[in-house]
């Protein structure tokens, strides 16, 4: 007899969960604004975010020049920078008053000087300069400026070492040259492009965003459309808490694997980005972060009343979320306070650990605090969901009871004026 009872409550929960699976993924179908944050953001975003920064880096940086100098080697000196790909020489300004107001126009992004005594103290033995005046509301423009210009003079600095050396042998130019020989290599962004270094950080935050986004929608079109506006429906299917909390997440997850494909592996192969991790580690690592965003969604859900309050409550942290992960802005240099929250979203440990395997080719033990992390989080918001979906249920329950109450003394009520009735007649 309870061999029997243990098996009808088992088949009764499995029909209920796939229920409660089943409707969930209709309503997904069924739901625009579902569809907008599950499948439309996920699909053109990263599409969107990668082919703007596809360029890598910024080339040709449009730079005036002011030649006090006007001697041969100051014209090589500009010959030079302007056949470089960072910079490109505009115009010429007869002075520091006609440049200037070409930046200020946003005619150029920087200024190249050449004092009139550049040749003269070359040509002394003595120590001359160039001034480099750039516009550092863009860092990307300074960099190319800096770049350009250091690597013109070390090998005018160079050429002149070896033309005043007197050497009788290549061997002897090149040590004069250079006395100590470097080999520079760009580790992990060979590049040295903004997209390699930014996108895979977006693309992370962008499935974490939009599963917060679509999760909230959705509890809140169940709100509106519960008669107590409550997020679970007084429903014989929804009794069981685990069966509620795992039908609605494997829903999303079932969702989000082939997504996560898209977004993670399609999207950096089809721009080239750099892609030198085991996909077997990405696949251990994506999943325990699927799991943090699906039960970190579904507490969130909670506090959405209505269908438009989740995107006031989410769409403005990617921003901030972005910082605090700890990639535009180094983490050891963040103040402990944010540190502390950045720990509160799945996003941070995601980035740092996905960036690692992808783009640094670690193994997935290098990144085994990143991963417990994921799963701690895991863990700590399953939790947390079925404490407020429990809520939820105990809350839906009183107002059917509430319901049921004010039902039956109502028709008490009627009962007795019609009994009061017949007895008057």
């Amino acid at each position: 007899m309870n061999f029997q009872k243990i098996k009808d409550y088992w088949r009764q929960s499995c029909k209920d969960w796939n229920f409660i699976f089943m409707h969930e993924l209709r309503s997904m179908i069924k739901d625009e604004g579902v569809l907008i944050f599950f499948f439309l953001v996920p699909l053109a975003y990263p599409l969107l975010y990668t082919f703007i920064y596809t360029g890598e880096t910024v080339r040709d940086v449009p730079v005036v020049v002011v030649d006090d100098s006007h001697t041969a080697r100051s014209r090589e000196y500009i010959r030079h920078i302007d056949a470089t790909a960072d910079v490109e020489i505009m115009s010429y300004c007869s002075d520091m008053a006609a440049a200037r107001k070409a930046i200020e126009h946003r005619e150029a992004y920087g200024l190249i000087h050449i004092p009139s005594d550049f040749n003269d103290r070359l040509s002394k033995g003595e120590q001359t300069y160039v001034s480099v005046y750039c516009d550092m509301s863009g860092l990307l423009y300074y960099k190319a400026l800096v770049t350009a210009n250091t690597n013109v003079s070390l090998a005018m600095n160079a050429r002149i070492k070896v033309a005043r050396a007197g050497n009788t042998t290549l061997q002897q130019d090149e040590v004069t040259e250079h006395p100590i020989a470097y080999e520079e290599v760009s580790l992990y962004n060979p590049q040295n492009g903004f997209a390699s270094f930014l996108i895979p950080a977006v693309l992370i935050l962008i499935i974490q965003q939009t599963l917060l986004l679509g999760v909230g929608i959705s509890a809140g079109t169940a709100r509106e459309k519960n008669r107590f506006k409550e997020l679970m429906p007084f429903n014989r299917h929804y009794t069981g808490l685990l069966r509620i909390v795992l039908g609605k997440s494997w829903a999303y997850l079932l969702v989000y694997i082939p997504i996560s494909v898209y977004v993670l592996g399609v999207v950096p192969h089809l721009f080239r980005l750099n892609q030198i991790g085991s996909p077997v580690n990405l696949i251990l690592f994506v999943i325990p972060f699927l799991l943090a965003c699906i039960f970190f969604a579904m507490t969130v859900s909670v506090l959405v009343r209505h269908r438009e309050t989740c995107i006031m409550l989410i769409v403005f942290t990617s921003v901030p979320l972005l910082f605090i992960s700890g990639v535009s802005w180094p983490g050891t240099a963040m103040p402990a306070f944010w540190k502390t929250v950045s720990y509160i979203f799945p996003s941070t440990p995601g980035i740092n650990g996905f960036l690692k395997i992808n783009n640094m080719g670690a193994p997935l033990i290098a990144v085994r605090h990143e991963w417990v992390m994921l799963w701690t989080q895991a863990i700590i918001y399953f939790f947390t969901t079925c404490l407020v979906y429990r809520y939820s249920i105990i809350a839906s329950r009183r107002h059917v009871v509430r319901l049921y109450r004010r039902m039956k003394a109502l028709r008490a009520k009627k009962t007795h004026k019609e009994r009061d009735a017949h007895v008057y007649q």
